[in-house]
């Protein structure tokens, strides 16, 4: 599970592990409102990791890291850049393939939250748990981690740092 978690946006990731608790009340579920809560805190959680995966960041002339989303056309909104051509930001096949790989990488991990599994699903015993995890995370883990192999992100977007893209390859193995 934690080679998976890798995939995810760590801000969302902690979000969900320290609201997720309390919204569920760490599994108990006793009030009226912890499966809505829990619910609408999946889905705020869900839709951010997702919403990541359509995000990235360049510099600009002046040096300045700039945010956008990726569209159809480019990157959205982004200020006119005379050194970086923005249209080849554009939205492309492994995006959306990143963004349903991870969706289910993130649903992963809320199956296998104790929190809440025990509040969506109190019957479930802890001997069908232990048997859902290891015949169902291994193939799991090995497809997503396969996926990713052949698509690789190449966004780097909000809170991940802009890699000043280089003609000359050698200049990585240079110090600075």
């Amino acid at each position: 599970m934690g080679n998976l978690v890798k995939f995810l946006p760590t801000g969302t990731v902690f979000i969900f592990n320290f609201l997720n608790p309390i919204f569920t009340d760490n599994g108990n579920c006793k009030n009226h409102l912890n499966k809505p809560l829990a619910t609408v805190l999946i889905a705020l959680c869900g839709f951010s990791c997702v919403f990541s995966c359509f995000t990235d960041s360049y510099k600009d002339d002046d040096g300045k890291t700039r945010y956008g989303i990726a569209t159809l056309k480019g990157l959205w909104p982004s200020t006119v850049s005379e050194s970086v051509k923005l249209s080849s930001y554009k939205l492309g096949l492994s995006d959306l393939v990143h963004a349903f790989f991870t969706s289910m990488v993130f649903a992963v991990l809320v199956l296998l939250e104790p929190n809440t599994v025990k509040c969506f699903y109190p019957s479930l015993s802890n001997s069908s748990m232990a048997l859902i995890c290891l015949t169902v995370l291994p193939p799991i883990t090995l497809i997503i981690s396969l996926v990713f192999m052949c698509f690789p992100n190449k966004r780097h977007g909000i809170g991940y740092p802009c890699i000043e893209h280089s003609t000359n390859k050698t200049d990585l193995l240079l110090p600075s």
